[in-house]
């Protein structure tokens, strides 16, 4: 089964996929992760990706897709996977479909964007051994300080206020063109994301008609 998950950054897209990952046996195919990887091993493609991402930016389809490309051809992608993260726009939905990525279902996890800003805004992490945090659902057992090793507790800069509200404006500018489109086909599925992760979880199986 090919699934894409949509939604905001921060809607909990990627706390879903890995559910997942462990119910239908199929690779998670984050962008997210595979653009900090990119960034975190300071190569050319990696510094390309850092400086749009810094910025709140929509990284390009075509550094986007390069690296989604080099995944779906792993062996572990044959039997299915789920996409977290693309298509993020018009253009890269129809590049997959003109190269005939299949995709069976599209989950689209809804979330209002005050909650989504409260859920970014109060992340923490670690500067030194990257433990996450946060203020209010995980908070450390002293403020600013890592439970772990005792590191101080820091804000990424994707997570600052200002960074988070135009990661939403792009999105809601680029990305929700794409519910229109995959309606069209009859692939869209909505779900709440404002609810418990197991009662998201539930109601993305029966959306995509597998066993809950």
């Amino acid at each position: 089964m090919n699934l894409i998950l949509l939604g905001a950054p921060g809607a909990g897209k990627g706390t879903q996929a890995e559910l997942l990952i462990e119910k239908l046996s199929i690779p998670a195919i984050s962008t997210g992760n595979m653009l900090r990887e990119a960034m975190s091993n300071g190569s050319e493609l990696g510094k390309q990706v850092k400086t749009y991402m810094d910025g709140g930016l929509l990284v390009p389809d075509e550094l986007v897709l390069g690296i989604v490309a080099e995944r779906v051809a792993q062996p572990d992608c044959s039997k299915g996977f789920i996409l977290d993260g693309v298509p993020r726009t018009l253009a890269q939905a129809e590049v997959l479909d003109a190269k005939g990525v299949r995709i069976d279902h599209v989950v689209s996890i809804e979330i209002d964007d005050d909650v989504i800003e409260g859920r970014m805004t109060g992340r923490r992490v670690c500067g030194k051994c990257g433990c996450s945090y946060h203020i209010d659902a995980n908070p450390s057992k002293t403020e600013g300080i890592c439970d772990q090793c005792g590191g101080e507790l820091v804000i990424r800069k994707d997570d600052a206020p200002e960074t988070v509200r135009r990661r939403l404006e792009v999105y809601h500018e680029s990305t929700e063109v794409l519910k229109d489109y995959y309606a069209k086909s009859g692939k869209l599925r909505i779900v709440s994301g404002d609810q418990s992760i197991e009662g998201c979880h539930r109601d993305i199986l029966e959306a995509i008609g597998a066993e809950v």
